[in-house]
């Protein structure tokens, strides 16, 4: 009889022991998957961020560059229309997985880890192309820069984009200051060719007078000299990817096993 209710008492302990060792598991299954969505919807609020940050950054550059030099060749004005186009998907893609993750919506989480997915590939393509076509980006500008120079003495837009670039940057005509001698048979150059512009400075194409360096390689000296930057923020944003492409498929699976993560 003492057996009997002895060996009760221990399976009765022992189906308590289990319920309460379920229970534990369970909490703890609940706590991670409740960290893993806020992290996710964190994850996407800062990368909805970034991609507002990138429509700017892209409409800065493309307003800079038509300020700068009327742009005629479609390989100059690429990259910044890619970065606004990027921008734009980021923005999007951000917002659904914002609500996904909030909503618990499987699908939306899904379709959110697939597109940044996608976006992830087509980054590492577009930077391996950008590598290897990145010496037709200074041809782009070079052969733009010339065809405004042609143009310089017939629009005052071109005078003006020619002027403003050469100033800016230091420099004069596309490859040197001897470019313009094509276009100027009296072999002078415009003032905004010289170190300190002033009127009819440009007459004097002296060394002490005037920037000599073209604007087509100063202007791929200063891309050159900010690649670093640019390669750091890429790659900071595709460990934010990442991250956002584990944290999605973490949450999918536990929505699809049935976790309550609210």
């Amino acid at each position: 009889m003492n057996c009997w209710v002895s060996g009760g008492y221990d399976v009765r302990k022992s189906s308590v022991t289990n319920k309460i060792s379920d229970n534990l598991l369970k909490m703890a299954v609940e706590g991670g998957m409740k960290c893993v969505k806020f992290l996710l919807f964190i994850f996407n609020f800062l990368f909805w961020i970034c991609g507002i940050a990138l429509i700017v950054i892209g409409i800065i550059v493309q307003m800079t560059l038509h300020k700068t030099l009327l742009i005629t060749n479609a390989s100059a004005s690429g990259a910044p229309i890619v970065i606004i186009a990027v921008g734009v998907v980021i923005f999007f893609i951000a917002f659904f997985g914002c609500c996904g993750a909030w909503k618990e919506s499987y699908c939306m989480i899904t379709t959110f880890a697939v597109l940044l997915t996608l976006i992830f590939l087509v980054e590492i393509a577009a930077a391996i192309a950008g590598y290897i076509f990145k010496d037709k980006v200074k041809d782009g500008f070079s052969t733009a820069l010339e065809d405004s120079m042609k143009k310089y003495n017939q629009s005052a837009d071109f005078k003006k984009a020619v002027d403003t670039i050469q100033t800016d940057f230091h420099c004069c005509g596309s490859h040197n200051y001897t470019d313009w001698f094509i276009y100027r048979p009296n072999l002078t150059v415009p003032d905004s060719c010289c170190k300190t512009p002033t009127l009819n400075c440009g007459k004097n194409v002296t060394s002490s007078n005037i920037n000599q360096p073209g604007c087509a390689v100063t202007i791929d000296t200063w891309i050159q000299k900010n690649l670093l930057i640019v390669v750091g923020v890429a790659l900071g944003i595709a460990f934010f990817q990442l991250l956002g492409i584990v944290f999605a498929c973490v949450l999918m699976k536990a929505i699809r096993s049935g976790y309550e993560v609210m």
